[in-house]
Parts: structure tokens; C-alpha cells; sequence
């Protein structure tokens, strides 16, 4: 299984972005799937994350701002991104569970397929 990310970009603070993760070799399904994030320097942080219940879990500084969906047929999975700041500036990666039905919360430590990820720049 392969995790396809796309919508990165270079943006001014304030501006939107989404970026989209569809997997290859299946659809999304039953599973849980979400998005980190690395900044340069930094680990890997937690974003987003959505489960089979359509449940999302947010980190704290991007609740409000941020949204995670998953299309109807379930093989997409977007995170919409409005009032972009310069401390969003990362690579974005897609995860994906391998199993159904787990549910997910903010501690969530990803799936077990990842994405290749996407960049996101934002400048002041």
C-alpha cells in the first residue's frame, strides 16, 4: 500500500491550502487515517487524524483552523487548512491503519502505512 499526498505549496500567512492523501492498493475504508507534520529541526508532531466513526482529533494550535474529511467512497482523505502561519511550515505526511475499526484521539501515534509527504511553506 502506497499513500499518494498531494496540495503542498508555498502560501502567505492567512492563506488556505488542501492537501490530499488517496493510498494505492486499497481504499481508506474502515481505518483510521490522519496527517503529521515535521518542521525543519523539529520531530514528527500529530495534526489530525480521523476515524471509522468519522470522529477527528485535533493538536491544539491548529483546532479551529484546520479540518480532516474523507470523501463518500472513502479513498481520499483532505485536510483543509485556512489561516495558514509561518509556524505551519512542515512536510506534511498522510498515515493510514492497516486495520479497521481503531478508534483515534490526539495521542494517536499513526498508522502503519505512510505517506512520502508534501511541503508546506508559509511566509510572513
Amino acid at each position: 500500500v502506497q499513500l499518494q499526498a498531494s496540495g503542498g505549496g508555498l502560501v502567505q500567512a492567512g492563506d488556505s491550502l488542501t492537501l490530499s492523501c488517496t493510498p494505492s492498493g486499497r481504499t481508506i475504508g474502515n481505518a483510521a487515517a490522519g496527517w503529521f507534520r515535521q518542521a525543519p529541526g523539529k520531530d514528527r508532531e500529530f495534526v489530525s487524524a480521523i476515524d471509522f466513526r468519522s470522529v477527528t482529533a485535533y493538536r491544539d494550535s491548529v483546532q479551529g483552523r484546520f479540518t480532516i474529511s474523507k470523501d463518500n467512497g472513502k479513498t481520499t482523505v483532505y485536510l483543509q487548512m485556512n489561516s495558514l502561519k509561518p509556524e505551519d511550515t512542515a512536510i506534511y505526511y498522510c498515515t493510514l491503519d492497516r486495520l479497521s475499526y481503531r478508534h483515534i484521539n490526539s495521542g494517536w501515534s499513526g498508522g502503519d502505512y505512510w505517506g512520502q509527504g508534501t511541503l508546506v511553506t508559509v511566509s510572513s
